[in-house]
């Protein structure tokens, strides 16, 4: 009796995490799993993981080697994304290893990547697999004599201060970050196979890749803007990446350090790192720039009910609605580049969709004097924004024969002619019969 209703209170415990899981009406990611390489890192990012917390996530903390833990149970995900902060790690515990994590991502959910100098050749291999590749050299640090912070080690070059950040408010949000971010860690180049990939704090022009403890002896692989300090992905699917090559620039140390930047009479108090984390964070975990469509419809004009088919050359209206998640509401999407293709092998009408300001898409055309099994496409993919693709399939008919105009205006010169003709011809027939 014992055992069953322990197996019952572990089933209503199980859904429970379903049901607070991951869902299209309330897109942001509640449960996040948390890798650690050591608990102590628990405490030393404390800010970040509160700043989390106070947005209403719940994190569950693991070593990053325990053997009981698990992405998965019963054909379901337990958690709603995924942070690896545990970069010396060789082998995860349980049933969590490379093709785990990837699809996880596969399946829609969300994953943050930090890295580091002692980075392990498993969190290396999880990056590449997103589109990052981090420099081949297990020694090599981003060092720049130029852009650095100033600090009370003299010569070290190894602690950068950037503020070469994205321009984007949807990512990054609408508050300018005012700090640079301060940064010590491995540098990483983006795929140019990959078009998914976004550089999001770079390196400076004169950065570059290289072992600090060594001398040069070879022209370093990585070198000025190309280096990515951190990145992230946005998949086909919307599921979201964000791979940093430092986990000490998500540190407390780093968040509350004042910086100054070598070459500026400018200190900071407090450096931008809290910020631009806090702020990217959201973009991550879909607080911000996560779109939705709804109510597709259309119709001839005049009427209001979808018909099953339309005549080629009849007018229609096309509507559609569209809301931006703001993290804890659908908010109407404002834009101006929406578009809509009516589309057979190719668009036969694209036109841009007007908007009322609140949501609402609309637009009106005429169908094309081709028939056949048309669609009206909507392919929106914006800059930090989550993609649209929508597809509604109607056919296309030609005119009955009882359909077409009887006499056209246009043909009016040709029916005179023939009325003509015809007058001629008869006038000719009963003169010749009469003189005959």
């Amino acid at each position: 009796m014992s055992r069953a209703l322990l197996i019952f209170l572990t089933s209503i415990a199980f859904l429970a995490i379903l049901c607070n899981s991951f869902s299209p009406e309330n897109p942001t990611d509640r449960r996040i799993l948390v890798l650690l390489d050591d608990l102590a890192i628990k405490s030393s990012h404390s800010l970040f993981f509160k700043s989390l917390q106070t947005r209403g996530f719940e994190l569950d903390f693991k070593l990053g080697d325990d053997p009981k833990i698990a992405l998965r149970r019963y054909g379901q995900y337990l958690y709603d994304s995924l942070i690896l902060f545990s970069p010396t790690i060789e082998r995860f515990g349980g049933s969590i290893d490379v093709s785990t994590v990837l699809d996880f991502v596969d399946s829609g959910h969300d994953l943050i990547i930090a890295a580091d100098t002692s980075a392990s050749d498993l969190i290396r291999a999880i990056s590449t697999e997103c589109g990052v590749d981090f420099d081949e050299d297990p020694a090599a640090m981003v060092i720049d004599h130029t852009s650095y912070a100033v600090s009370d080690t003299e010569g070290d070059r190894t602690l950068i201060a950037s503020d070469d950040f994205i321009q984007s408010d949807v990512i990054l949000g609408n508050r300018k970050i005012e700090a640079p971010v301060l940064f010590r860690g491995i540098g990483h180049s983006i795929n140019p196979a990959n078009s998914l990939v976004l550089k999001i704090l770079s390196a400076s022009p004169s950065a570059y890749s290289a072992n600090p403890k060594s001398k040069l002896s070879n022209p370093p692989s990585l070198t000025g803007s190309a280096i990515s300090l951190v990145s992230i992905v946005q998949a086909r699917n919307n599921a979201r990446i964000l791979i940093s090559g430092s986990l000490s620039m998500f540190s407390n140390r780093f968040s509350r350090s004042g910086v100054q930047k070598a070459g500026s009479s400018t200190k900071h108090a407090k450096s931008g790192n809290e910020q631009f984390l806090t702020e990217l964070s959201k973009w991550v975990f879909h607080e911000r720039g996560h779109l939705k469509a709804a109510n597709v419809r259309h119709h001839k004009v005049g009427e209001a009910d979808e018909p099953a088919m339309y005549r080629i050359n009849d007018d229609l209206e096309y509507f559609v609605e569209i809301h931006e998640w703001s993290g804890t509401s659908w908010e109407p999407y404002v834009a101006n580049d929406v578009q809509v293709q009516f589309y057979m092998m190719s668009p036969y009408v694209l036109k841009t969709l007007s908007t009322d300001q609140k949501g609402l898409y609309f637009t009106a055309f005429k169908v094309p004097d081709v028939y056949g099994v048309f669609q009206f496409k909507v392919e929106y993919q914006r800059l930090g924004y989550t993609s649209l693709s929508l597809s509604k399939q109607i056919p296309v008919r030609p005119f009955r024969h009882n359909e077409y105009e009887r006499f056209i205006t246009e043909a009016f010169p040709y029916y005179g002619a023939s009325f003509s003709m015809m007058a001629g011809f008869f006038i000719f027939t009963v003169v010749y019969l009469y003189n005959k």
